[in-house]
């Protein structure tokens, strides 16, 4: 589906990003395989060469608007020119807000978030200056659609970056880009520190199959994300934009926008007394449930 193709993808020297860049690379693309790691990102590009394909190594940390300028003028030495760009790169530092640090916070927004902007913003430009349209997928998280206790970095980054594919998609509509927001769910090193997750993580690391139950509920391995990936980096995708996808195990899903889930309205305004008075019967039983197992109008 990707014959042709030129595709840089960000943190591919494990995990999910390793699963992307091999998935594109087999499906036709050139890579530009991006980690901060040279131990990781190298072994990589031997992977696809050694199976007939094409890959090119770039080592530096996602976020400075340097390296995605250089990722771009990357694929363009190297292969002639820029179809897509995929922005996976990213880091945990997971601690509940009493105990987060400046830094711990700084350092997830900037990789996760102002990575995904220096990226989006370099193959945008570049994009134009083709002429002929371009691929944008930005990898979001649950984390970013709903509450991830111990997350607040990593949440706040991951909602950010569903946000700015809708306004990127707007943005770059008329000339040919389309930009989605990919949800990926998976069985890796990222989720192995979550109790209910740890067994699972290290049976697939011994190549064991992920158990039917949760393949069904939605996680799978890193492979199993790559091909609504593919699907979305390919001209099959030309009429897909804006949109948040979520793939795991067996299961795809479309996440919804936020809209309005009640309203009211009373002339002249509200006094705090009137809020109060109508807020009960009118709108609290329109409150959304904010975390998986939080009743719905919890507060």
């Amino acid at each position: 589906m990707l014959s042709g193709k030129v595709i840089v993808v960000t943190g591919a020297g494990r995990g999910l990003g390793r699963a992307y860049a091999r998935a594109v690379a087999d499906s036709g693309a050139a890579v530009v395989v991006n980690d901060v790691d040279a131990d990781a990102a190298g072994p990589v590009v031997d992977e696809i060469v050694a199976a007939g394909g094409r890959a090119v190594a770039v080592v530096a940390p996602v976020g400075p608007t340097e390296t995605a300028d250089r990722l771009v003028a990357t694929a363009v030495a190297e292969f002639g020119r820029l179809d897509a760009l995929v922005t996976n790169a990213g880091v945990l530092r997971d601690r509940t807000v009493a105990k987060m640090s400046d830094d711990d916070f700084d350092t997830v927004v900037e990789t996760h978030l102002r990575g995904t902007f220096t990226c989006a913003r370099a193959a945008i430009t570049r994009f134009r200056e083709q002429g002929d349209g371009g691929r944008l997928v930005l990898v979001g998280s649950p984390a970013g659609q709903r509450a991830s206790f111990g997350q607040t970095n990593y949440s706040a980054a991951k909602a950010g970056i569903v946000g700015m594919t809708r306004t990127l998609a707007a943005e770059t509509a008329r000339i040919g880009v389309t930009v989605n927001a990919l949800v990926p769910v998976a069985l890796t090193r990222m989720v192995a520190s979550i109790p209910a997750l740890t067994d699972a993580v290290a049976a697939v690391e011994r190549g064991e199959p992920v158990p039917a139950h949760l393949r069904e509920s939605g996680l799978g391995t890193a492979e199993d994300v790559a091909p609504l990936l593919v699907y979305l980096l390919s001209d099959a995708a030309a009429d897909v934009t804006g949109q948040a996808l979520g793939v795991g195990g067996d299961r795809i899903t479309v996440w919804s926008h936020p809209a309005v889930a009640a309203e009211m309205s009373r002339e002249g305004g509200w006094t705090p007394e009137g809020v109060a008075e109508a807020f009960g019967p009118q709108l609290a039983p329109h409150l959304q449930p904010y975390a998986p197992d939080a009743p719905a109008g919890a507060r």
